[in-house]
Formats: C-alpha cells, structure tokens, sequence
C-alpha cells in the first residue's frame, strides 16, 4: 500500500490530533514545513525525538526519520527563535525588581510553618480547639497537601 521511496511521518499537534505527512527521504526540513504548513514556516517548530529541527537544510534520511515516525509540531506566536517547548537556560522565575526572590518562591514554605503551628497548638493546648477547629485544621492539611504535590509534582 505504501509508494516506493515514499515514507509516511505522523505529525502530531499540541492538542493530540495528527496528520499524515508523506515525504521522500531526500526531502529537508525544510521542504517537509513548506509542503505541509505553507506560508507558515518561520511559525512551525518541529520537534523530533526531543530535538528541535532548526537546520532546514537536513534531509529526513540523515536525521534517521524513518516509515511511520512521529514528529511533534508546535505553531508559536510569532516568528521568534525561542520555543517554549524547549526552555532557555536561565533565572527559575520572574524576581521583582530589587527582591533576590521571586513572590512565589516562599509562599509554600510559609504556609507549611503555618501549619505546624497551627498543629504543634492543636496537640500542646488541646482544650483550646472545638471539634469545628480541628476538622478545619485536618482539611487545611490535606489541601493544602494536593496542592504542594500537585506544583511540585510536575
């Protein structure tokens, strides 16, 4: 079912839907973006095997793009160099100016101090909290658990 010399590349989209390019192993980089994103070239990143294919120059064949490979697309905005598919050495985050950290670095460890207080209070002076008090305190706990995992978990 396949034309002879011909391979078939899945081109896969941020949002999961894919189209099938068909290409020649000579073909380059960039004769695969003209042909499938016309007018669109300096926007379409293609992304092979965790790299960026910027040499459009490159045949398919010397980037060992073979019969049914997935090549991963992502339109950027405008036609800048950066990818936010592939992040840039740097700071960790934006710091306000004149703060060495940025705003959010802190704010989960102060929560967490904040909940071991408000623990250490419930456990040493536990005539001081009704039973409201200290299922509010199970429930800030556990919340505030699936969220620290949840940022951190990524």
């Amino acid at each position: 079912d396949a034309c002879p010399g011909l391979i078939k590349i899945r081109l896969k989209f941020l949002n999961d839907t894919e189209e099938v390019a068909v290409a020649r192993p000579e073909d380059t980089v960039g004769i695969l973006k003209s042909k499938y994103f016309p007018g669109q070239e300096s926007q379409m990143k293609l992304i092979y095997r965790g790299q960026l294919l910027q040499d459009q120059a490159r045949t398919l064949r010397s980037l060992r793009i073979t019969d049914n490979c997935v090549i991963h697309c992502h339109r950027s905005r405008g036609a800048s160099v950066a990818t936010p598919a592939l992040p840039e050495p740097g700071p960790a985050g934006p710091a306000a100016p004149g703060l060495p950290l940025a705003g959010g670095t802190l704010m989960v460890p102060t929560v967490m101090v904040v909940l071991a207080l408000g623990w250490y209070f419930r456990i040493n002076y536990r005539q001081l909290f009704t039973a409201p008090a200290t299922v509010s305190l199970i429930g800030v706990t556990v919340l505030v658990t699936f969220l620290a995992f949840g940022v951190y978990g990524q």
